[in-house]
């Protein structure tokens, strides 16, 4: 039925050529950024999942720089450690050398001497001034938590007794008191020997037979366990042949049977915690790699008083400077292991980020060939619906043939 006000076909045209036009200009949306997804009208679960992803990757990204920084603090700790190696080797010479009391002088020994004792300077100095950026980190504070603690974080730490006396209380509920002065310390690898010496000795010096009697019956050794690459010491206390066997407890803590009063501190550290995921701390995830370096001076390597002066001090001087090398070998073993660990690391975090890049692509970025034909085809809609268009607007002339007859 021919009419005038209402053009049926031109309207339903003009609609068709909108939708063919509005989804043209998608199609040259999509094309001009490369995405499938611009907005969240596109695919709105593509889009969160597209974000979820994006945001793992981007925290590998970050987790692998992390994990580069962590390669960096060992290599430069380990090149330190190499430098006392060889001052180390360079001691064991001297040491070897004054011990052939067959051609050297008195002159000669306090030569080697001196040049054993400017060492032994250097290693102090090297102990205390390595350091990655602001954190030190052969001062044997890398890593160490702040604060009271029940058990040292390494067996060179430090162990300082508030305490004016540690009661142990024993089976039948007889006490014994250890009157350890306040301020007595006791660290490196003779902490657990020291503090059964000072125990020991207190006891002795007891005017009460009991406590006397318990005297060389006190026991102190010292336990490492390994937690995520750190090792952590602590020194255990029993009373032998008089507390049930096992009966022990680390300093500050209190166990069934045995009791202490005395409690350790120990110097406030920093560092040694590397966020090697893209997710939170989580103790299942794994997402963390702690790092520990002891105090690698003179003094806690046993090579701060070596005596080259004469036959006996040159010959003990050469087994404490193996013992120093053995200690110094064992830890450059352990960073070597770690660095290679961080490497593995690295490779893992690189390839599940390309994976993940991936699986990101596949959801959000476009097809731009199936898009391109799609734009073709809309773009030949959108010229064949205006054409038709022109045709449609001419329909209400042809009422004018019957207006004329």
């Amino acid at each position: 039925m021919p009419r005038i006000n209402s053009n049926v076909v031109a309207l339903s045209t003009s609609r068709n050529l909108d939708n063919v036009q509005r989804a043209a200009a998608k199609n040259v949306e999509k094309l001009s950024t490369g995405l499938r997804i611009n907005r969240a009208g596109d695919d709105a679960s593509g889009l969160v999942i597209s974000k979820q992803l994006s945001a793992q990757v981007s925290g590998l990204t970050q987790a692998v720089r992390n994990a580069q920084d962590g390669v960096s603090v060992l290599q430069t700790a380990e090149g330190a450690l190499d430098q006392v190696n060889t001052m180390l080797n360079r001691m064991r010479d001297l040491a070897v050398q004054a011990a052939n009391s067959g051609t050297q002088s008195a002159a000669s020994r306090q030569a080697g001497q001196a040049e054993v004792n400017a060492l032994a300077s250097e290693i102090n100095r090297i102990s205390s001034t390595t350091k990655f950026g602001s954190l030190n980190l052969l001062d044997g504070t890398f890593g160490i938590a702040a604060g009271t603690l029940a058990a040292a974080t390494s067996t060179t730490d430090a162990y300082t007794f508030a305490a004016t006396s540690m009661a142990f209380t024993v089976g039948g509920g007889s006490v014994v008191t250890a009157a350890v002065a306040a301020g007595t310390t006791v660290s490196g690898a003779t902490a657990a020997a020291s503090l059964q010496s000072a125990i020991r000795t207190a006891l002795a010096n007891s005017t009460s037979s009991a406590n006397q009697y318990y005297s060389d019956k006190v026991t102190v050794t010292s336990t490492s366990t390994t937690t995520n690459g750190v090792t952590s010491s602590s020194l255990q206390i029993s009373l032998g042949g008089v507390t049930s066997s096992g009966v022990s407890f680390s300093v500050g803590t209190t166990v069934a049977g045995l009791v202490t009063t005395g409690s350790s501190s120990t110097t406030s550290g920093s560092g040694g915690i590397f966020q090697v995921g893209a997710n939170s701390k989580n103790t299942a995830m794994n997402e963390q790699i702690a790092l520990n370096f002891q105090n690698y001076n003179a003094v806690t390597l046993g090579v701060a008083t070596l005596d080259l002066t004469t036959d006996t001090g040159a010959a003990a001087s050469i087994d404490t400077i193996d013992k120093a090398i053995s200690t110094l070998s064992t830890a450059r073993g352990t960073i070597g292991a770690t660095q290679n660990r961080f490497d593995s690391l690295i490779n893992n975090l690189s390839t599940t980020m390309e994976n993940l890049t991936a699986s990101n692509s596949r959801i959000r970025d476009v097809d731009m060939a199936t898009e391109m034909v799609d734009f073709t085809k809309n773009n030949v809609l959108s010229q064949a619906a205006t054409a038709m268009l022109s045709q449609a607007n001419q329909i209400p002339n042809q009422i004018l043939s019957l207006l004329r007859g």
